[in-house]
């Protein structure tokens, strides 16, 4: 993995703190973000990669103004705008979310008053809204402030014409949680997937907003039937992949959660089933991320 893909990994391998209570681990993520640099990837004439502490993003440049993906935490908002200044003098327009997790929407209320405008999912307004927990690691926090919820959202899919490019926002059914979604941009052949895809890792699913194995799967075969050979794919974590690479992840989830399924309806316990090691022959590959091949087993085998 690249240097700028592992600070991409970052935040959520603080997220595996388990010694810390909630709070000290959000103030540790913060901490830290305040501090990761932000790493900036040309993928096409007028869009960009940007790479920091929270979750990949990207930024696309123009006429109509500035388009943002993703907002990484609060403290990483002067760094964030720094890049941005760095690549043109366009004013800000639209800053989309992926999902509402908080590595990727802690710096909307920054973002908002540096002149952005707000888009995503409904599900990501009313999760951002109210106060959410992420169960694996019984991590809750506290509804965002009203200047951090989007604005204008949707339910499947919507269109946008921006800096001469053709934009589709779509919804994945619940996949990693029940909020995401992907941003294709048709002229610069980039696709954005978010966490759906944890490039070079085993996933974090989110099962306790909606996130389930079956959910992963099926958004990865959404997102590899809009993909050639030349699609450049930006996934939540991890550095920047092709289509063949998330075909590969696609098929370690597949052929996981096909094992799991297998031990669970045979009536294995949960910890049986992880004693099987049901992920080894993608342990080394896939396993020195944010979850080891246990953990991501006792996933599969809870939301299969």
């Amino acid at each position: 993995m690249s240097m700028a893909g592992a600070a991409a990994s970052m935040a959520p391998r603080w997220m595996m703190a388990q010694a810390a209570p909630a709070t000290d681990r959000v103030a540790q993520m913060r901490a830290q973000a305040a501090t990761v640099p932000i790493h900036t990837t040309k993928l096409y004439d007028n869009l960009y990669l940007l790479q920091g502490a929270g979750g990949n993003m990207a930024v696309q440049i123009g006429p109509d103004g500035k388009l943002l993906i993703d907002s990484s935490f609060a403290p990483a908002v002067p760094k964030i705008r720094e890049a941005l200044a760095t690549l043109s003098n366009d004013p800000a327009s639209t800053l989309i979310n992926t999902h509402w997790h908080i590595d990727h929407t802690d710096g909307n209320e920054g973002m908002h008053a540096a002149g952005f405008t707000i888009y995503a999912h409904q599900m990501t307004r009313e999760r951002l809204s109210t106060p959410q927990t992420m169960k694996l690691y019984d991590f809750s926090l506290p509804a965002a402030p009203p200047a951090a919820w989007p604005v204008l959202t949707f339910e499947d899919r919507m269109h946008l014409w921006h800096n001469g490019d053709s934009l589709d926002l779509a919804h994945f059914d619940p996949a990693h949680t029940d909020t995401d979604i992907y941003i294709h941009f048709h002229k610069a052949n980039v696709l954005h997937v978010a966490d759906i895809w944890f490039n070079g890792m085993f996933p974090f699913i989110d099962e306790g907003t909606g996130g389930n194995i079956d959910g992963m799967i099926k958004a990865g075969a959404k997102a590899l039937a809009l993909a050639d050979s030349e699609t450049k794919i930006i996934p939540g974590h991890g550095p920047l992949g092709n289509k063949a690479q998330l075909q590969q992840f696609h098929d370690m989830l597949a052929a996981v959660r096909e094992k799991v399924a297998a031990l669970k309806a045979s009536g294995a316990s949960e910890q049986e089933a992880i004693a099987k090691k049901p992920t080894a022959a993608f342990d080394a590959e896939y396993g020195k991320g944010m979850m080891n091949g246990d953990a991501f087993t006792g996933i599969v085998y809870r939301t299969v």
